[in-house]
């Protein structure tokens, strides 16, 4: 019957086709649209939805000898070759924009006058000149405290030039800044175990410093090896005692150029507008780059001494203590050195054995020479100012202090401007004050 009979017509689907004849259902690719739903899926950089299936029918033939119709091969290929493509293009772009934020930070250039690090050159930055020049002027005090000997010496020459005379070769007048140089020596000897190394030393050291054929062209390297031979030549000498030492404190002033040599706990601190700046380091047992030293070359340290005995780890002498000339030793006599260029707020330089430094700090030191020198600006008398103050506060050692000042005027008084406090008041509190007042009223 009509009514009974199936009259729907073949229909055909995205997916496939179904058969009237059959009663089955077959899935048929429809290769046009999958093509251009891959070609879209390429140019958005998106890898095909069936190319891992399409992959796992891949023949090995294929994959060396790719067909022109097998286009999700072709897809993927692309698919990874832009992506390739777009990682080095950005790697690129953030290393140029690291490089030009290096360059713009550290101002770099590849002029033919500048610095070359390592092949990127770096504008040095400009010299400062100054027309200061210090005018020199010293003062010194030494006291034995409550040691039954005074075992410190002390060196004082104003005018190295004069004192030298012809004996060495001392650089003409204006050989530094265009300006005529005067050089100056301060040390300070604290002697331990004996008198014998602090005489040696004081009437030596000088004198090898100016045979050094370094002198005057490079005083740090002729420092530095006046000491070690100065400490040889007492080894050397059998006259003395050699079990005794000291430990040396050098401030050397070459125009404007200041070098401080040390080797012990003696202290250089330099007074700069009222600030305390220590410009040599106390050389003792326990501080931390002395111990690794002491440690690497088989010292020990007891109870923050030396090997049990000395309670310094660099001295000049105490050859009990030391290995053979030329040999490394826990104990040892080069020198810590620290250079720099003076100028006009550098006012004054302390040097102090460790008597002073034992009741006093450095920023105490340099207030109170400060304030000294603003009453009667004499370097004599501040020094010994601050001998009666490391008294008073019962030191336990040998007292020796220089001052050195850097101008002839006293140093000037630091203004310090009035701090400006503002208040603020809010409307409500404004108006709770002025009906607190007219109530009053």
């Amino acid at each position: 019957m009509a009514g009974d009979s199936d009259n729907s017509p073949q229909f055909s689907d995205l997916g496939g086709v179904c058969s009237e004849d059959s009663g089955e259902v077959s899935v048929v690719k429809d290769e046009t649209l999958e093509n251009e739903n891959e070609s879209k899926q390429m140019l958005n950089r998106k890898p095909p939805r069936h190319s891992m299936n399409t992959a796992a029918f891949v023949s090995p033939a294929n994959l060396m000898m790719p067909n022109l119709v097998d286009i999700p091969y072709l897809v993927r290929i692309y698919w990874y070759f832009g992506l390739w493509l777009d990682i080095v293009v950005l790697y690129h772009v953030y290393i140029t924009g690291i490089r030009r934020g290096i360059y713009a930070y550290l101002n770099i250039s590849n002029n033919e006058g500048d610095l070359n690090l390592g092949g990127i050159g770096m504008k040095s930055p400009p010299e400062i000149k100054s027309s200061f020049l210090p005018v020199l002027r010293s003062g010194s005090c030494a006291e034995k405290g409550t040691k039954p000997s005074m075992e410190d010496l002390h060196i004082c020459i104003d005018d190295l030039p004069q004192y030298l005379g012809e004996v060495a070769d001392i650089p003409s007048p204006g050989a530094f800044y265009g300006i005529v140089m005067f050089e100056y020596l301060r040390q300070v000897f604290d002697g331990h175990g004996g008198i014998d190394a602090a005489f040696f030393v004081r009437e030596k050291l000088l004198k090898f410093i100016v045979e050094d054929p370094f002198f005057p062209v490079c005083l740090e390297k002729a420092i530095k090896s006046a000491f070690l031979r100065t400490d040889y030549a007492f080894s050397d000498d059998s006259s003395l005692d050699i079990s005794s030492g000291t430990t040396v404190l050098t401030a050397f002033i070459s125009g404007r150029k200041l070098i401080v040599a040390n080797a012990g706990d003696c202290r250089a601190v330099l007074g700069k507008r009222g600030r305390a700046i220590e410009i040599s380091k106390d050389h003792k047992p326990n501080c931390k780059s002395e111990k690794i030293r002491i440690e690497k070359l088989g010292g020990a340290i007891y109870d923050g001494y030396l090997n049990g005995q000395l309670s310094v780890s660099r001295a000049l002498g105490d050859w009990h203590m030391k290995r053979p000339k030329g040999s490394a030793s826990p104990l040892s006599a080069e020198p810590e050195l620290q250079d720099m260029l003076l100028g006009e707020d550098d006012e004054f330089l302390i040097l102090g054995c460790d008597g002073l430094w034992e009741v006093m700090s450095s920023q105490c030191a340099v207030s109170m020479a400060r304030k000294e020198l603003m009453l009667h600006n004499d370097p004599e008398q501040c020094s010994r100012e601050l001998v009666r103050e490391a008294l008073k506060r019962d030191t336990c050692d040998n007292l020796t202090v220089v001052v050195i000042c850097f101008s002839p005027d006293p140093p000037p008084r630091i203004e310090i401007a009035p701090s400006r406090v503002r208040r603020s008041i809010s409307a409500e509190g404004l108006n709770l004050l002025k009906g607190a007042l007219e109530g009053n009223l």
